[in-house]
């Protein structure tokens, strides 16, 4: 039974039968009555049902009498996570998300469900993962463990609990697998679609393949990261920003062992710093982008993301950076994939 399901009662239901329901979902003890086409027409909990006990209401009279009639719901096509912030703080925690028709198609759970970013993902997952070999003879990086959960699924539930459950991922190198260990995203409460790289090309160009996004917003990240980047604060600082595309980033820093003279161009000295620490942003594989900057990328042809924001650049577009503050590894080597199995004990993802 799917979430939808569980929180849903019609309307031609009787009362025994939403006490059952209520029950069963305990803690999340909430239900949202629907017509036969599941347009919302209220909300019912065991506090309606007492109330209406209360008022000689019984077990025959229709759940029509019991329900609260004007229920707080997210209109699925115009919401702002600054709408969702202000539910949460008044201790709304069960919400359901309605269609132009007022057609129940979500339920958003705080209890396990952060926010919903208004984006599609897409999760690059078709390199070779070579310098991993020979681990990656016959499983392709993304479905390595770490822990008790391969890495791209590490990523996907993190996805998720942010409200980014259309998915889409691009493969190549042993793809199969990645469909067969996912599906169509159901077990991970995702619904995930997948295109399949013909020929190489680069980090960014197998994103043309993809038919259809459904928002004017794209979230797109390396399948074989781990990382407790902040999605919600890294879409609102790129919506805030009015910016044609965000790069997530981690600071690299350089120790100098030595003094460094800071000269001008006829070397005079200006400056010297004893064994200072440079610090430089490095690119973290993380991006959002609007969907018209999709246009910038040539279809059928070799195209990096880094060949995106240059062309951006030359284009005089909005590119920014956001820093990661908190945990963030590529596994790219032996080292890495050994650090993340300890590293996933302690973090929180």
């Amino acid at each position: 039974m799917t979430t939808i399901d569980r929180h849903i009662i019609f309307q031609a239901e009787t009362v025994r039968e939403a006490l059952k329901k209520l029950d069963k979902l305990a803690s999340d003890a909430i239900l949202f009555v629907a017509d036969d086409k599941k347009r919302l027409i209220g909300s019912l909990t065991d506090g309606d049902l007492r109330r209406g006990f209360i008022r000689d209401l019984g077990f025959d009279d229709p759940l029509s009498k019991f329900i609260q009639d004007n229920p707080v719901f997210i209109n699925r096509a115009g919401y702002s996570l600054e709408e969702l912030k202000v539910y949460k703080s008044k201790n709304l925690r069960i919400i359901p998300i309605v269609d132009e028709d007022r057609v129940i198609v979500d339920i958003l759970n705080f209890r396990i469900q952060r926010t919903i970013i208004p984006a599609d993902g897409v999760l690059m997952a078709g390199g070779k993962g070579t310098r991993l070999m020979p681990l990656t003879a016959d499983t392709p990086k993304p479905l390595l463990k770490v822990g008790n959960k391969p890495i791209i699924e590490h990523n996907i539930d993190r996805l998720v609990t942010y409200g980014v459950k259309r998915l889409h991922i691009s493969i190549n190198y042993l793809g199969d697998q990645l469909v067969d260990y996912f599906g169509d995203g159901e077990k991970n409460n995702a619904q995930i679609n997948y295109v399949r790289e013909t020929k190489p090309l680069g980090t960014i160009g197998s994103i043309l393949l993809i038919e259809k996004f459904e928002h004017d917003d794209i979230l797109i990240m390396n399948s074989d990261l781990l990382t407790d980047i902040d999605y919600a604060d890294f879409f609102l600082t790129f919506k805030n920003s009015d910016a044609d595309m965000a790069v997530a980033a981690t600071s690299y820093n350089v120790e100098v062992p030595y003094g460094v003279l800071e000269v001008n161009d006829e070397n005079d000295v200006k400056s010297l710093k004893e064994k200072p620490t440079y610090t430089y942003f490095s690119n973290a594989g993380i991006y959002l982008l609007k969907k018209s900057v999709l246009n910038m990328i040539p279809a059928d042809k070799f195209f990096d993301i880094t060949d995106l924001m240059t062309e951006l650049l030359a284009q005089k577009k909005k590119l920014i950076t956001y820093p990661i503050t908190g945990y963030w590894l590529d596994i790219g080597k032996h080292e890495d994939f050994k650090k993340a199995q300890e590293d996933i004990k302690h973090i929180n993802l």
